[in-house]
């Protein structure tokens, strides 16, 4: 049974800097310009790609008007709502295009908020996340602290997040905060009431609710799983090896829960300003350096989250549905 999910030093070989990473694997900056730079017109493509996935759905949903094409569009809309998410983590890191308005505003009102996700509010708490990771002004602490869980503790928690439980929690933060006159919250709720309100004069009031019911269950549990994948069970520490976990990207993984490169979040951690199309190249550069070890990589998702929930004495479950990084929606 795993002890830590922590890797131990000999997993961690002092090979930097070299002559393409400094000390702390970011690339020197003839390579460091090439891995940020952004293109618009693939971003363009990409965004693209993910409102066909996601309001296409709905969409052909409606439009066959089945129980059966409502049920496909639930889950379906699981993938939806995560190629929104990341797509919105990227704009957020100011990543999608050059230009800060387009930036900006094709990531708050085209993919953010549509997903409920405070994509200004977040840029503010993620960023806090990026400068020290376990560091007293984590964000996210409450997710990735305690790992490896007992089974029966990670088993209440997924339960939590597919019965709805977790998205409610994070939906009375968001009342709390247009209560309060929080801006960005009340620019959330009036993307829901535009959406609700087609659906309603379009005589398909069913697509809203697979809109919002896939979000506030299967891609809470998809969430779930990506975020821990990504620190759970890691300490604060300078090393990026030792807050990030490396797991190996296969293509089912990388359709259903890790879109856009994000699975290789080590390396985003690295250098955040390199966009995801090129988080590949720079763990590869990594990799190369000898500073990612083979020994460092799990094999697969299954594995790490069977090492995640293998741990042997009972903790208190902790409340970690409002999570900043796990939802974006954190007022």
């Amino acid at each position: 049974m795993a002890a830590t999910l922590v890797p131990t030093q000999e997993l961690l070989p002092d090979v930097l800097p070299t002559d393409r990473l400094g000390v702390r694997g970011v690339p020197r900056r003839d390579i460091r310009d090439k891995l940020r730079h952004i293109s618009n017109a693939r971003s363009v493509f990409t965004v693209f790609g993910a409102l066909f996935w996601s309001f296409g759905t709905v969409t052909a949903a409606a439009i066959v008007n089945t129980w059966w094409a409502y049920l496909l569009g639930f889950v379906l809309m699981a993938r939806g709502h995560v190629c929104l998410n990341i797509l919105g983590h990227e704009a957020a890191h100011r990543l999608l295009f050059t230009k800060p308005r387009l930036n900006d505003f094709v990531g708050r009102w085209i993919l953010a908020y549509p997903s409920f996700q405070a994509m200004v509010q977040y840029r503010r708490s993620h960023f806090a996340h990026h400068r020290d990771e376990m560091g007293p002004e984590e964000p996210d602490m409450n997710l990735y602290h305690g790992y490896p869980i007992p089974p029966d503790s990670m088993r209440r928690k997924l339960v939590r997040d597919l019965s709805g439980q977790s998205a409610f929690k994070n939906f009375q933060g968001l009342f709390r905060a247009v209560r309060k006159g929080s801006l960005e919250a009340r620019q959330i709720v009036g993307v829901q009431v535009v959406f609700l309100s087609i659906t309603i004069l379009v005589g398909r009031p069913l697509v809203y609710l697979v809109w919002l019911a896939a979000w506030s269950t299967l891609w809470r549990v998809s969430n779930r799983f990506r975020s821990v994948a990504e620190h759970g069970g890691m300490i604060r520490s300078k090393d990026r090896r030792l807050t990030t976990h490396v797991i190996r990207q296969s293509r089912l993984a990388r359709f259903w829960i890790v879109p856009y490169n994000t699975g290789w979040h080590l390396a985003h951690h690295v250098d955040m300003g390199v966009p995801w199309r090129n988080l590949p190249k720079l763990h590869k550069e990594l990799v190369a350096a000898g500073w990612i070890a083979e020994e460092l990589e799990y094999p697969s998702y299954r594995t790490f989250w069977k090492a995640a929930a293998s741990g042997e004495s009972k903790k208190p479950d902790l409340d970690d549905a409002g999570s900043g990084e796990g939802s974006m929606l954190s007022f």
